[in-house]
């Protein structure tokens, strides 16, 4: 039994199991194959950068996060900061301090996806280690510390007045609770989703592992609200009225050139999402998926079929803005705006 559990609680075994940790080309072959259709269609293969006319390739790739941020207004966002590479320590620190940033905080790629070099900075000691391995501009956020983390992705039609909300994640961070008589180490390899993040975690709670955790408590693994790091992804979908649709058509509206897209923020309760009383820690384009399909047992049927949608709502705004005079992305200048995202991920 010792073995057959082994097995079935290998990493390879656990990923099999469920398709939301399958390779991105499994879901996605269908939908490229869509894509090619509506690229026809358009005589476009960068179509939809006319999606969101405001951000460089409509966000799909290569985009400045940070200038997107900035094109949010103030009071929904975290006080963030640019920093230049190369930039020394000491420059980092002066930037801190004109901000009057405090720590912890947040440093994240300016470029990048899927949390890709998106840490949790708790000291001057942890910048060194940042700028050993970041080799392009990066941003400096305050950490948002509110207990609810959510996706809101919102769609407009260009020839509509309104937008709507057409999918909220909900973002359920990696923890492990103690029993009294496991470690961390032992509590970790024990739950599934924390385990396939081991290598990480080691890393994170090197001085921790050996503790045993009382019972009941409950340890935060990862801050970091990502799939790829461990966080569980919930369809919110029940969520979806009318007052969020209004709220984040507002804010939306306030976003120059902005139609299609996901917002990740956090809240201190939901009645604060359907206020507006938010934090948006970034503001995701064309690019980003409607996340509630990676909730653990969401069909994958469903989850193309969410896919398929999708790429029809880009083509059908893509080309609405195409008509008012938006032109489709050339060749050329997507071809560097991918070159500056691959480097920038590589």
């Amino acid at each position: 039994m010792l073995i057959v559990e082994k097995i079935t609680r290998s990493n390879f075994f656990i990923k099999l199991r469920n398709w939301e940790y399958w390779p991105f080309g499994i879901l996605h072959f269908p939908a490229m194959l869509y894509f090619v259709w509506l690229s026809l269609r358009a005589r476009s293969f960068f179509f939809f950068s006319a999606s969101n006319p405001g951000i460089p390739m409509g966000g799909m790739f290569g985009e400045s996060k940070y200038a997107v941020l900035c094109k949010i207004p103030s009071r929904y966002i975290p006080k963030s900061a640019l920093v230049r590479v190369p930039s020394t320590k000491n420059e980092i620190l002066n930037t801190i301090r004109k901000h009057q940033f405090q720590f912890p905080l947040i440093f994240k790629p300016d470029l990048g996806e899927r949390g890709y070099m998106v840490e949790r900075i708790n000291s001057e000691d942890d910048i060194d280690k940042y700028l050993l391995k970041m080799k392009f501009d990066f941003i400096i956020q305050d950490l948002v510390d509110l207990p609810l983390e959510y996706g809101i992705f919102y769609t407009r039609f260009p020839d509509r007045e309104k937008g709507l909300v057409t999918s909220v994640v909900m973002k359920e961070m990696l923890t492990v609770t103690g029993n009294g008589k496991s470690t961390l180490q032992d509590l970790i390899l024990e739950k599934d989703r924390a385990k396939l993040q081991w290598p990480k975690l080691k890393l994170i709670h090197l001085e921790r592992l050996h503790d045993v955790l009382k019972e009941g408590e409950t340890i935060e693994l990862v801050s970091i609200g990502n799939h790829c790091l461990g966080t569980k992804f919930l369809d919110g979908s029940h969520l979806i009225n009318e007052q969020l649709s209004e709220t984040f058509d507002n804010i939306s509206k306030q976003v120059d050139g902005f139609y299609f897209g996901r917002f990740d923020l956090r809240c201190a309760r939901v009645e604060d999402l359907y206020s507006g009383n938010v934090k948006i820690m970034e503001l995701n384009g064309c690019g980003a998926e409607p996340a509630h399909i990676y909730n653990p047992g969401y069909p994958i049927t469903r989850a193309l079929a969410v896919t398929l949608m999708h790429w029809k709502n880009i083509f059908i705004i893509s080309r609405e803005n195409a008509r008012r005079g938006i032109a489709y992305t050339s060749f050329k200048d997507a071809l560097v705006y991918y070159r500056r995202f691959k480097a920038a991920i590589q």
